[in-house]
């Protein structure tokens, strides 16, 4: 979970936790004989048994294809159908040796898809916990204009980890509430600049939210990296509301 510090209306900070927001399966799958049912992963089989490696120690794919009816070279009995537990992403260059050092590219495409640029992606550190907090942006937007503009991609739920900072979170939950608004939540001495959860994560806008129920909370942080704009009308073309 990652650690955030976060600011309320009076200039005051604290460190609380932050948590995806999981939403519990209602629907369980069983088999014929009414058993649960849950998916899995299987190795398929390994890189030095693919068709690429076959075809550079046969040579042609016709000696492949020979291979493949006299015998099966394409299967490893130790390993292929094993399951797959605790993995980790690993790349490799062409001739298919695993690589330590590796130049990200960004690309940039046009609203039509078309390619702009290309450029060196950036790692941008996070800025959610550093020595600044994140302060009171005091912008808070309409519940109804911030959905209609904004796609929301991911939610933080706000925990408290002691006494003080329930009574913290507790106090901006009831603000906001009382506001019915959402409070538009920036990094940075001006709270204007994007979110960094991670080294390299994506920026996220973020507005925060907050209800109560007696004396339990809910603060949730919705992150959004695309705003909803309508698109421009070209000369001489009539739009009709549908």
């Amino acid at each position: 979970m990652p650690e955030i510090s976060l600011s309320n209306s009076k200039g005051r900070d604290a460190s609380v936790m932050a948590e995806s927001v999981r939403v519990p399966v209602r629907v369980r799958w069983l088999d014929a004989q009414d058993r649960q049912a849950a998916s899995a992963r299987i190795l398929k089989g390994t890189i030095d048994r693919d068709y690429e490696a076959l075809l550079a120690r046969a040579g042609t794919p016709d000696k492949v294809a020979e291979a493949l009816i006299a015998q099966d070279p394409e299967i490893d009995l130790e390993s292929v159908g094993s399951f797959l537990r605790d993995t980790t992403r690993v790349y490799i260059n062409t001739d298919r040796q695993t690589v330590h050092s590796v130049t990200q590219i960004e690309i940039v495409r046009n609203p039509d898809g078309t390619e702009k640029l290309r450029r060196p992606k950036k790692l941008p550190m996070p800025n959610v916990n550093a020595e600044q907090p994140l302060l009171w942006s005091g912008k808070l937007l309409p519940k109804r204009d911030v959905f209609k503009k904004f796609v929301m991609v991911a939610k933080l739920q706000l925990l408290h980890i002691n006494g003080l900072t329930y009574d913290f979170l507790f106090g901006i939950a009831r603000e906001l509430e009382q506001k019915d608004s959402l409070l538009l939540v920036g990094a940075g001495p001006k709270a204007n600049q994007p979110l960094i959860l991670r080294r390299g994560a994506l920026p996220y806008r973020g507005f925060l939210e907050g209800r109560t129920r007696g004396e339990d909370y809910c603060l949730v942080l919705h992150l959004s990296n695309i705003e909803l704009k309508a698109p421009e009308v070209q000369a001489g073309v009539e739009v009709k509301p549908s």
